[in-house]
């Protein structure tokens, strides 16, 4: 069988839709023939190996409205003669690039969210995502919750199957292999220590956390980059938070595990749906932490259940921010118990095996 994976970017490159589309990639590629056709940072074009994996990046002239400009898109998703197309949207040039090549293959769409913010775009992308909807074969979404608060898939509902994100846990539950570094940690930035990780970017709420920080006793490492960097240090200094918050910038995967034993609480405090699954609770989740985030109509609160593996508060709200936090940081015993539900749920559900079966299960299905 040979799978054509259609991204937006490629490890590492990082992202939440990049991040599952490698965990996928990993997960099938020893059962089936995959590659990768995804946009460059530059404009040339590269064809390497990573991970076993063959990723081609088309060369770019740039960005328009978060949408990649590769005017080669079409000609080399042509070339790859898949038995399975499958689409990772929302990606515009992906999907529009698949329209005018028309290939013969089986269509297989990821849905891991719908465009918010850019409602021009949105408008005028919105008949050619429709099309594609209508060709496809499966529409994969990540969590119940998009069936349901979704508009754009109520029409394709019945070709609907839910498909839950997974990642690779052992890194993360090897608690012995991080415990020194998390120490190291925990002396320099100090107790009790919240974390955050994410890009910096408008649908995270980041300002809201840091509005609670007046009111939180505790310590914020703040992971991740974004063209919202330059006005989240603005408003850490405004506030006059600069001893108890920590911009640490990005980091790489593999050190990531440290910083989330070193935790007592993870933190994802986002305000839009475009926040449609957070796959870092799952990393948070299978570090044995607690998780605090919001309500959102998406996946998130799916993941993260209240009461079993953290708790649920109202987008938006500080004061909810407030009160969940300090309840957890004053009872260990409460953080113990959710951080313990959260590792038997990854576990559980979302591993990256887990979720290859289940895709597998979905190409035999189309092809068939």
């Amino acid at each position: 069988m040979k799978v054509l994976q259609v991204g937006k970017f490629y490890y590492p490159y990082p992202g939440g839709m990049e991040t599952v589309l490698r965990h996928l990639c990993l997960a099938i590629r020893d059962r089936v023939d995959v590659r990768v056709l995804v946009a460059n940072t530059s404009p040339v074009t590269r064809r390497e190996t990573i991970e076993g994996i063959r990723v081609t990046r088309a060369g770019s002239w740039g960005m328009v409205a978060s949408t990649s400009l590769c005017p080669t898109f079409p000609q080399l998703m042509r070339a790859c003669e898949a038995d399975i197309i499958h689409l990772h949207e929302p990606n515009p040039l992906a999907v529009l690039s698949y329209l005018a090549v028309r290939p013969r293959s089986k269509l297989v769409i990821s849905f891991h969210s719908e465009i918010v913010r850019q409602r021009a775009l949105a408008q005028a992308y919105h008949p050619f995502l429709m099309r594609a909807l209508r060709r496809a074969d499966r529409i994969i979404v990540g969590s119940p919750a998009p069936l349901d608060h979704w508009p754009t898939l109520a029409p394709f509902r019945h070709k609907c199957a839910i498909v839950p994100f997974g990642i690779d846990t052992r890194p993360f539950q090897d608690e012995e292999r991080w415990a020194a570094r998390a120490r190291d940690i925990r002396r320099r930035y100090g107790e009790p220590l919240l974390l955050f990780v994410g890009r910096l970017v408008y649908y995270k709420g980041l300002e809201y956390l840091i509005e609670a920080m007046r009111r939180i006793p505790a310590r914020l490492l703040v992971i991740g980059d974004g063209p919202l960097r330059g006005r989240v240090q603005q408003k850490i200094e405004e506030d006059g938070l600069g001893g108890k918050i920590a911009l640490l910038g990005e980091r790489s995967p593999e050190h990531l595990p440290a910083y989330y034993h070193a935790c007592d609480v993870f933190v994802l405090p986002s305000t839009h749906r475009s926040e449609a699954f957070g796959i870092v609770q799952l990393e948070a989740m299978a570090c044995g932490k607690p998780v605090v985030s919001t309500n959102l109509p998406s996946g998130v609160p799916w993941v993260n259940r209240d009461g079993e593996t953290g708790l649920i508060v109202p987008p938006k709200d500080v004061g909810a921010l407030v009160r969940a936090i300090r309840l957890l940081l004053a009872h260990s015993e409460l953080r113990l118990r959710l951080g313990g539900g959260g590792r038997r749920r990854v576990h559980r559900e979302f591993t990256r095996e887990r979720m290859g079966d289940r895709m597998m299960a979905v190409y035999e299905e189309v092809l068939t």
